[in-house]
């Protein structure tokens, strides 16, 4: 099946500005028809999405462009590619580890005002697991 932009921006939910700055940038490459109207595919469609799950990854966009130009030259850049996932993914896992502390600290900090509330009273210790420098 063929997609115009308008069709292809929505199915993916981005803008049709958002994908001619991402063609401009070599990361998609739709077909033309005989007026020149780009037409995306359904493979299309599945690598926008892959590209929009990198760049929501933090993913940043000269690795974008590098994945895509490794992805073009085929299997030869397996290892080059597995190699830029791995390093995001252990990015990715920092951020979450992170997010997770917060999450965490903040969860704690709610149960104390609601432990306040009750008329519950102590102090709170922002890290109770880490031992005391004083």
């Amino acid at each position: 099946m063929a997609y115009s932009i308008g069709e292809f921006a929505k199915i993916l939910g981005v803008t049709a500005s958002s994908l001619r700055y991402y063609e401009r940038q070599g990361l998609l490459t739709p077909n033309r028809d005989e007026n020149n109207l780009r037409r995306y595919t359904d493979d299309d469609i599945e690598w926008a999405k892959f590209l929009l799950h990198l760049k929501g990854s933090g993913m940043l966009i000269t690795e974008l462009k590098q994945y895509t130009k490794w992805r073009a030259i085929g299997d030869k850049t397996i290892q080059e590619r597995l190699h830029l996932l791995e390093k995001r993914k252990h990015l990715v896992q920092q951020e979450i580890q992170t997010s997770q502390r917060s999450l965490d600290i903040l969860n704690r900090k709610i149960e104390f005002y609601n432990d306040r509330l009750k008329g519950e009273l102590y102090d709170f210790v922002l890290y109770p697991n880490e031992e005391s420098n004083s």
